[in-house]
């Protein structure tokens, strides 16, 4: 007997950690990467900027700072992958040397300009390496977590069956006032068709993802009109 599966978009919402620079000391002195401890002088872990959940297995970020490498350690990373085209830091560097973690650089420069394409064989390349779960525990991250980052992961989601509409509220949740209309245009047209056949491993649970990147930091938004 002949089962066919009916394929239906699907819109979803995904609860996302923000670390974000903020009006507080506390949250500039997260953003900045630096360690904080407690009255009793007990080190806090501290995330890279922006970080969050994806899925199970893949996390986003900013670019992390020496003092988020403790944090790093506690996710058990096998890969990180490296949107920008800057040579990696030495510190970073001797980082993943000593805790064995594979690094994927895909070189895009930062899209500024309104004409400047995104390239999509590029974004198709990384979301390949994401895909692979070999590669999982693994870190996404470009400058900022924003736009790089942000477009790899609303094209992930596309791979994931979400409606453009969530694709683009995850986007902004990131990218806030600095949003730009030529990221998400690049998500919207994006073919996922030369990495469909790929399998995807992943549950996507709202209430995992939310669960577990709330057990690592407390959500601090900061709302820009």
């Amino acid at each position: 007997m002949k089962v066919e599966k009916m394929e239906v978009d699907m819109c979803k919402t995904i609860e996302v950690a923000v670390v974000e620079d903020g009006k507080s000391s506390e949250s500039r002195v997260a953003a900045a990467g630096v360690v904080e401890t407690d009255k009793d002088g007990e080190e806090h872990y501290v995330p890279p900027l922006n970080f969050a959940m994806v899925d199970n297995g893949v996390f986003r970020s900013g670019f992390p700072d020496t003092a988020n490498f403790t944090f790093l350690k506690t996710l058990g990373l096998r890969s990180i992958l490296y949107l920008c085209p800057e040579p990696y830091p030495e510190s970073n560097t001797e980082f993943l040397k000593s805790n064995g973690i594979t690094l994927f650089q895909f070189g895009i420069e930062g899209n500024k300009e309104p004409f400047v394409n995104i390239p999509e064989d590029t974004i198709r390349d990384a979301l390949k390496v994401v895909l692979d779960v070999r590669n999982h525990p693994l870190l996404i991250h470009c400058k900022r977590g924003k736009h790089r980052t942000g477009c790899l992961v609303g094209c992930f989601r596309k791979l994931q069956r979400w409606c453009l509409s969530s694709v683009f509220d995850e986007y902004q949740r990131f990218a806030a006032a600095k949003a730009r209309v030529t990221d998400q245009r690049f998500m919207e047209l994006f073919d996922v068709s030369a990495v469909k056949h790929i399998s995807m491993p992943f549950s996507c649970s709202k209430g995992l993802i939310g669960s577990l990147v709330n057990d690592f930091i407390t959500v601090e938004r900061k709302c820009e009109c």
